[in-house]
């Protein structure tokens, strides 16, 4: 086995364009050496996920209704941020929008995951935020936010009994778990 790509691109077609995503369609010569076509979906922004934690580890998620899904689904705070933004101030941003929460202290906890590398270029990052004063929340118009407060190992025993079910909010969560318990933040 080689780290080689096996993969051999005849040419690439857009599908699809809208503000966040973009679907391709590339004719390819698979790793068998077979053609075939292969589909990805490029995201425009990169996934941003906060865990806010206060001085009593309490932190905040959010409930919405996920389209896709069509599931009402309880995560962390999360949102996008565009290519070129900062991703700290793209963090920002979306703590104060969708919690009402603004932080002292940040620090990256993930740096770059693959949320559905079969299938998409999506990339995720999360932050844990400390430091916290509450301002008012301003959802976009897209999102009807339900906001919760809760103890972190609430939040941990949901993600356990697979009530959250957003990947980047449960590596986020399990991600700051860990932390805690070997006193890294």
């Amino acid at each position: 086995m080689t780290e080689e790509n096996p993969w051999k691109t005849l040419s690439t077609e857009m599908k699809y364009d809208n503000p966040w995503i973009q679907v391709n369609e590339s004719k390819v010569i698979n790793p068998a050496g077979n053609d075939g076509i292969y589909g990805v979906v490029h995201f425009k922004n990169r996934a941003m996920a906060i865990v806010p934690l206060d001085d009593d580890n309490n932190t905040w998620i959010v409930g919405q209704f996920r389209y896709t899904t069509n599931t009402y689904e309880w995560e962390v705070i999360e949102g996008g941020v565009p290519e070129g933004e900062d991703l700290l101030i793209g963090a920002k941003r979306e703590l104060e929008e969708e919690a009402g929460l603004i932080a002292s202290d940040w620090k990256m906890i993930i740096d770059g995951c693959q949320l559905s590398n079969s299938v998409s270029d999506e990339i995720g990052y999360a932050f844990v935020a400390r430091g916290l004063t509450v301002v008012d929340a301003n959802p976009e118009e897209t999102e009807q936010l339900q906001i919760r407060k809760l103890p972190f190992d609430e939040l941990v025993e949901m993600v356990m009994r697979g009530e959250i079910k957003d990947l980047l909010s449960v590596a986020a969560v399990l991600k700051v778990k860990l932390l805690l318990e070997k006193k890294l933040i």
